[in-house]
């Protein structure tokens, strides 16, 4: 007979495996729907990379570079929108600017502004200045490509939570409809925009992890329009208010959350699910689970018995591209911003041009990177670190397989390499020294993400948005890809992918699919 535990009820609705942002979307999600919710969460706080560590008495922001779909409390986009409505109250500060472009090779140094409520205007134009533009042309063609951006992001928001018809996507969504089967440089390149143009407006590439001839122009499409158009926001105490501030709402809503607690079984029986098995051996019955592991580890360990796994949910897994990882150099330096000479909060920096083909090819090595982005936390959010001190950050985003060989003899140095690297490069663009004024320095890579989350792969966004298999694909497929009965995935590999936003919005989809199962198991007597 297996164990009991005094602490967990007998029963719950669902039970959510995992406590970060998309788990605690999904708990806050179901709670509010009056669902009996349990979230077990293996380490002992919640917000997987979600987080803030502390050193030399400073706390420092983990991971989040910043926010989209966030927009101004006058005008929400729909991120503030369901924290609203879930009572989840987080004080949001705009970044001043959307990027920095440095080429290395060319000299190109161009800094782009985003606009308001999608309006495009003051980035086609800077975008348009920075390569020349005596009568306005190259202008009116960036704002064009960005206004079908929006037009094309605006559709993937109802779609995503609106089922429709080929027929009725083609009537209501045509722009849509007619780029959804071309690459983003097909695309961009239809608008015959100088490369100097496509070479600034392909700066956010590095955040989704695909050359341009691979990815999709619908995601492209999102990414540009909303970072472009209504502007990215941090949250003022760090990525960790956000999961610290949905664990204390959940609760209240109902939902119990318990940390330390590793979910070793989902445990299955004639195609549905019965119920979890914990590391240490505590089975807890529920008919309906979602799980923030990828799909890859639940259906190769996780499933109990793995007889229960269909054939279709191991070709499912193995069709799939795991996306990329992080290396990240995060520095609490010794003065402030304006003293060493750091203007910019976000800089994209091409030490080496911006061949994205050689850059990508990097990634696929353990560095060192010469694509980097770098943040000063400071320049958004003033209060981050002490007076006469700045938060700084060097991040690249490598794919997984580059760090497969590493050993516990070897890690070090690899780590040390691409972190020397990374100051050393910035350090020669900005003017100064950086390693004179370090107080205190983290370094991340795949391995600590792999170690500290459980991330296969240490993956931090999910599977690649590819040609061959992107949101629209996951849009029209996703019904098709519930192989096991009360069980649906939130997380980065969920249909929306990459990043804290959309692990929000994947957290509410896993959710969705719970409840559309609970209607259909009703409806069949189940």
């Amino acid at each position: 007979m297996a164990e009991k535990s005094k602490y967990f009820k007998d029963r719950y609705d669902v039970i959510v495996i995992g406590g970060a942002l998309a788990g605690m979307a999904s708990a806050l999600t179901l709670a509010n729907k009056g669902k009996s919710v349990l979230v077990l969460e293996q380490h002992n706080l919640p917000g997987g990379v979600a987080t803030s560590f502390v050193r030399g008495d400073v706390e420092i922001e983990g991971t989040l570079h910043e926010m989209m779909s966030i927009g101004p409390k006058e005008c929400p986009l729909k991120i503030r929108k369901f924290f609203d409505e879930m009572g989840v109250d987080i004080e949001w500060l705009r970044v001043p600017e959307a990027y920095r472009f440095v080429d290395g090779k060319t000299g190109t140094d161009v800094l782009v502004h985003p606009g308001d409520h999608g309006n495009f205007e003051t980035p086609a134009k800077e975008i348009a200045d920075a390569c020349g533009d005596p009568d306005g042309a190259l202008y009116r063609k960036i704002l064009e490509l960005l206004q079908l951006c929006n037009t094309v992001y605006n559709s993937v928001n109802v779609l995503s939570v609106t089922h429709m018809s080929k027929v009725q996507m083609l009537l209501k969504h045509g722009e849509f409809v007619k780029t959804a089967g071309y690459s983003a440089k097909e695309v961009i390149d239809s608008f015959h925009l100088p490369q100097k143009a496509v070479d600034i407006l392909s700066a956010y590439w590095i955040y989704v992890g695909d050359v341009l001839e691979n990815l999709p122009f619908t995601v492209w499409a999102v990414l540009m329009a909303d970072y472009l158009g209504y502007g990215s926001y941090v949250p003022k105490k760090f990525s960790h208010e956000m999961s610290l501030k949905m664990c204390e709402r959940a609760r209240a809503m109902g939902a119990q959350v318990e940390f330390g607690q590793r979910v070793d079984k989902i445990l299955v029986k004639n195609g549905h699910v019965e119920g979890i098995r914990l590391a240490n051996g505590i089975e807890i019955a529920a008919r309906y689970v979602v799980c923030s592991a990828y799909p890859d580890k639940a259906y190769t360990q996780m499933v109990e018995p793995l007889s229960e796994v269909p054939p279709a949910a191991l070709k499912f897994v193995n069709a799939k591209t795991i996306g990329v990882t992080c290396f990240s150099v995060v520095l609490l330096l010794d003065k402030s911003p304006e003293e060493l000479g750091i203007k910019d909060y976000s800089t994209f920096y091409a030490a080496k041009g911006m061949d994205m083909k050689e850059i990508w090819k990097e990634a696929s090595t353990d560095g060192p990177y010469n694509y980097i982005t770098s943040i000063c936390t400071n320049l958004a959010n003033p209060g981050c670190s002490p007076k006469g001190t700045c938060v700084y950050s060097i991040t690249n985003l490598p794919r997984p397989e580059g760090w497969f060989n590493v050993t516990e003899e070897n890690y070090d140095e690899m780590r040390r390499k691409n972190a020397e690297y990374f100051i050393d490069m910035e350090s020669q663009r900005l003017g100064v020294n950086l390693r004179d004024h370090i107080l205190e320095m983290v370094i991340e890579t795949p391995v600590t993400i792999s170690h500290y989350t459980g991330a296969y792969q240490g993956s931090i966004y999910g599977y690649m948005h590819t040609m061959d298999d992107h949101i629209v694909a996951r849009l029209q497929m996703g019904e098709k890809e519930n192989f096991i009965q009360g069980l649906s995935f939130a997380g980065a590999h969920q249909i929306s992918g990459d990043g804290m936003g959309p692990a929000v919005t994947n957290g509410r989809k896993g959710a969705k699919i719970i409840l559309d199962m609970m209607e259909e198991d009703a409806k069949e007597g189940r």
